[in-house]
Parts: structure tokens; C-alpha cells; sequence
């Protein structure tokens, strides 16, 4: 593999931890209150390696591409929609846009293998490795070139962004299916665990995209490694998301992660980093649960609870934006929040910092 991997270091820092839950547990209120708040809170703080970790020009990129395998009917939704989208995100009439204006983040759409070629305006980046990917029933989704060539775009770009914190989206026509089959060669779950009703297929349409993603996984039974495997059965975009993430790791920016595709990007970034891959993870916030059926099992793979649990199923980061307040109010609590010394407010009975008569 000619894939230049990056540093990762573990968040091991017992001292700065312990000095965080101190500030967490000296708040007016009692310990822990703040449940999964505080968690978040003290996540932050490690990947900052800051007692008072602050959020700085937040990221949200969203990783376009088309899927050959789309051809194959995969999708409720032709395979044109993906560039249609990525029109209507940069015209602001995406969820995904509205939420990114709601919430102040940056957005960026990143084009990286649609079928399509823009032309140049705000909001978009072209790195594109391809013009959609080819059908892994037939073939590699990706050559071994572009799959290395749109892992370096995702590290290129995520350089060249500001902040600390990156969200993740994505949009592309038949990326559920791209996701299922690395999910089930990734964890070795059967296909049926990993399959789900994407952009809202019926029965039918479930078990139809079930035969075809099966002739897929036969095709490339004998495809070993993380990268390679999603050459063949991934897309650009998650190619290219994966990158970004391992950049992201690299630079100790918190990595706020939206659903089933983008946990896909995420699991193959871990899967490269080999014996790295909880320190990357150490990084990650997971933002929801999906509706698609296999999300859950994923997340349970990789040990990661979600934040949020609303039925979404969109995917584009919408997820992501909406988690965003809570890692905002995360970091307010701890900064802004008095102390039971500053403000004179007695401590509970028989606590360390004081016996209230």
C-alpha cells in the first residue's frame, strides 16, 4: 500500500482529565447531573488537550458522488438526483443548507466523482477522482489509483479548512448500498444485518437491492484489507470522507459523525489505522442513530452511542447539524458555569468541598 497514513496519537491524558471532571464535579449542581452533557464535555477537552476547549470556525462538508452500482435499481431515486442535489444544496434549498444557516456552520460541498461537472461557484470543491463509480456487481467500484487518489484529496482539503471541528455529510444515489457492503465485510456481519430500505424502497425493492448487493460481495469474495476493499466495493465519497477523517484525527479536530454513510467513511479510516483505530475513534461524536436498519448494529461494533435518536434517515449531514448544539451547550456549561465556591451555594452533605449545616 502506497497510501501515506498519518500520525494518530491516543488521548491518554490522565492529569487533564482528571482536571476537567474536577471543574465538571465543582459545578452547581450535583455530580453528573448534566448526564451525557458532561461526557461530551470531557471528550472535547482530550482532543483539544485543553482544560478549556473552545470551538473555532466549525466544518460541515458535504462528500458528493455517484455509484455505478445505482444502475442496478438500487435506489427509489435515479442516479441524476445526486447532481441535482448537489445544485440544490448550493443554491441553499437543501435541509442540510438550511441547518448549516441555523446554526452558523460553514458549509462546504465537495465534489467527488458526480457524474456531472459543475461549473465553478461558491460552496463547491472539485476533487474528483471519477465520474461515478463503476458497478461493483461488475467490477471495482474504484481502481487501487483513484481510491489512493481520493483518500489524499480528503487529507488535501481537509488542510486547507479552518477549525477544530469537522461535520460530516454526503450525498450520492446508491451510497447506502456502497455502505452496506463495506459494513458487512468490515465486521463480518451477515448481508442481511446490513441491508436497509435506503431512500425508501419497498419490499420488492429491499429484496431486489439484497440479490444485487450479494452478486457483489461474490465478485470480490477474495478482496482482503481495508483499502482495497473500498476500492471495490466503496465510492469516491466515502473515499474521500475516510481522508478527511484521518486528517482530522491527525490534527486532533473533533470529528461530529451524521449516519449509516458516513459511519461507513468513519469504520474505513479506523480500519486503516489498524491498531490506531480507538485513537481515532477517540475523536469521533457520533451524532444519531439512523433509520436505516443497519446503522445500529454498526454503531454497537464500534462501541459508539449516538447522541440523537429521531428517525432520520436523510442523511447530507443533517444529523450532524442538529447534534451541533449539544457539543455548543457542552462547552458553555463547563466555561460558563459557576462553581459552588464562586457562588456561594453550599455543596451537598458530607462532600469534600464542604458539610452543609
Amino acid at each position: 500500500m502506497s497510501l501515506q497514513l498519518p500520525a494518530i496519537e491516543g488521548l491518554d491524558d490522565a492529569r487533564l482529565a482528571a482536571q476537567v471532571q474536577r471543574r465538571l464535579d465543582a459545578l452547581t449542581k450535583p455530580q453528573g447531573a448534566l448526564g451525557r452533557l458532561e461526557a461530551l464535555a470531557l471528550q472535547v477537552a482530550l482532543v483539544q488537550g485543553c482544560s478549556t476547549p473552545r470551538w473555532q470556525a466549525p466544518q460541515l462538508v458535504v462528500f458528493a458522488a455517484d455509484h455505478g452500482l445505482a444502475a442496478q435499481g438500487v435506489s427509489a431515486y435515479p442516479a441524476a438526483v445526486t447532481a441535482q442535489m448537489v445544485l440544490n444544496m448550493l443554491a441553499g434549498g437543501a435541509a442540510v443548507t438550511v441547518l448549516a444557516r441555523q446554526h452558523g456552520l460553514a458549509l462546504t460541498v465537495v465534489d467527488c466523482g458526480v457524474a456531472h461537472d459543475f461549473a465553478p461557484q461558491p460552496g463547491l470543491l472539485v476533487a474528483k477522482v471519477c465520474h461515478g463509480s463503476v458497478d461493483s456487481s461488475l467490477g471495482a467500484a474504484l481502481t487501487a489509483a483513484q481510491c489512493e487518489a481520493a483518500v489524499d484529496n480528503g487529507r488535501a482539503l481537509l488542510r486547507a479548512l479552518p477549525g477544530n471541528v469537522l461535520l460530516l455529510g454526503e450525498m450520492g444515489i446508491g451510497n447506502t448500498s456502497a455502505a452496506s457492503l463495506l459494513m458487512c465485510r468490515l465486521t463480518g456481519l451477515p448481508l442481511s444485518d446490513c441491508i436497509g430500505r435506503g431512500t425508501g424502497l419497498d419490499a420488492a425493492g429491499l429484496a431486489h437491492k439484497q440479490a444485487v448487493l450479494q452478486r457483489a460481495l461474490q465478485h470480490h469474495a477474495a478482496v482482503q484489507g481495508a483499502l482495497p476493499l473500498l476500492a471495490a466495493l466503496g465510492g469516491a465519497e466515502i473515499a474521500t470522507m475516510a481522508g478527511a477523517v484521518l486528517q482530522a484525527a491527525h490534527e486532533r479536530r473533533v470529528v461530529v459523525v451524521d449516519g449509516f454513510i458516513t459511519t461507513a467513511a468513519v469504520a474505513v479510516a479506523a480500519a486503516l489505522m489498524g491498531t490506531a483505530a480507538p485513537a481515532l475513534l477517540q475523536r469521533c461524536v457520533f451524532a444519531h442513530g439512523s433509520a436505516e436498519a443497519g446503522h445500529g448494529r454498526w454503531l454497537q461494533a464500534l462501541g459508539a452511542r449516538p447522541l440523537l435518536d429521531l428517525g432520520l434517515r436523510l442523511g447530507e449531514g443533517s444529523g450532524a447539524a442538529l447534534a451541533w448544539p449539544l457539543l455548543v451547550s457542552a462547552l458553555q456549561l463547563l466555561d460558563e458555569m459557576a462553581s459552588f465556591e464562586s457562588a456561594g451555594v453550599a455543596t451537598r452533605m458530607g462532600s469534600e468541598t464542604g458539610d452543609v449545616a
